[in-house]
């Protein structure tokens, strides 16, 4: 089993759930499909689609309240129009490259008949469906996510452990010039009214090498060896680069303008790795609450308890935590991987991170 940042000895705030993943949510379930391949004379293929269900394959069908919000716009995540207008997410969460979002949401909605078999006389679906783009890596006008993949993204999603790294929809993603990708983490955050879970699954593909920061420290500029992109790119592109999808899962009884204003958060934690949210960058959350399991029904006459403003820093705090966590995750499991045309992009090497934990005094005891 990889080691997770926590296991290299990187400390970091608040106490996550059991498995510190998204899946610590009841009910959501995690799926992916990734697809590698480097055969002699072909382009290489580094790519795949992530699905997050946010009340899993059996509840499928039953809306969550959602919230979204973009730090900055270069990029695409669909159906978001509708989430700000209703407050609602109907359906899965699909996260893949920029090139394959149109056949992931037509992929989605076939799934969706297939599987709910709704009144199709009535119902219509506006999928969400986020990307960022893994060109360096792979073959991206290749089309290689098929409608299948997505099926069987969606149809494999369960509970438990989430892959991180080179999976699913972060197969080909860099992270501050180092190979990043899929990565989650979760806080347990306590409440008069009980305890609650706040889940948080990141597709990271964004950052310059020297902006690289773990744990207070300046691990980028410590590690300066082969960063991606280096001498390759244009000049307008040498200081903007990559985009970063997360998705955000509360438990608890929480209404869509809270969850706007909880998506809103992640940016501050993405801003604890280094992340400044540059002009090419597509950074765009959704957060999604299952607390209110038939507030959003059309069967049934909807109520819905929610838990006051005055209430929400500790979801905030929770939320800015496990995305920054999720990140170091995601770099931390991800593996060198080569692209076409010499391109290339290096994990971040363990020990040396390690070596620059323990040189500003931040490394805790490994478990």
């Amino acid at each position: 089993m990889k080691p997770r940042a926590r296991d290299l000895g990187v400390p970091f705030r608040g106490t996550p759930g059991a498995l510190n993943a998204i899946t610590d949510v009841r009910g959501v379930e995690v799926g992916a499909v990734t697809l590698n391949s480097e055969k002699r004379g072909a382009a290489p293929i580094h790519t795949g689609v992530t699905a997050v269900l946010p009340r899993g394959k059996a509840n499928g069908d039953k809306p969550v309240y959602a919230g979204w919000f973009s730090q900055n716009g270069n990029g695409e995540m669909t159906g978001t129009t509708w989430i700000e207008e209703s407050g609602e997410l109907a359906g899965p969460i699909l996260i893949t490259n920029t090139h394959s979002v149109g056949v992931v949401r037509d992929a989605t909605i076939a799934w969706y008949l297939q599987t709910y078999k709704p009144n199709t006389e009535q119902w219509w679906s506006l999928p969400v469906v986020g990307e960022t783009w893994d060109g360096w890596l792979n073959d991206i006008n290749g089309f290689h996510v098929k409608p299948e993949h997505v099926f069987t993204a969606l149809n494999s999603a369960k509970p438990g452990p989430v892959a991180e790294g080179n999976v699913g929809g972060g197969t080909g993603m860099i992270a501050y010039e180092f190979k990043g990708g899929t990565g989650t983490s979760s806080r347990k955050v306590r409440d008069p009214a009980g305890e609650y879970t706040v889940g948080v699954l990141v597709q990271a593909n964004f950052g310059r090498r020297n902006q690289l920061t773990i744990a207070g420290t300046p691990v980028g500029a410590e590690i300066p060896d082969e960063p991606a992109y280096a001498g390759r790119m244009t000049e307008r592109s040498t200081t903007d680069v990559g985009s970063i999808i997360v998705v955000v899962a509360v438990d608890a009884p929480l209404l869509p303008h809270q969850l706007k204003r909880i998506s809103r958060r992640v940016s501050m934690g993405i801003a604890r790795t280094g992340g400044v949210s540059s002009d090419s960058s597509g950074d765009i959350f959704v957060a999604f609450a299952t607390g209110n399991s038939t507030a959003a029904d059309a069967k049934t006459l909807g109520s819905a308890t929610t838990l006051p403003n005055d209430r929400l820093s500790p979801f905030f705090e929770a939320t800015i935590e496990a995305t920054e966590e999720a990140i170091i995750n995601a770099m931390v499991a991800a593996e060198t991987t080569n692209g076409p045309n010499g391109h290339r992009a290096i994990a971040l090497p363990h020990d040396r991170l390690q070596q620059v934990l323990k040189k500003y005094n931040r490394l805790a005891p490994s478990k």
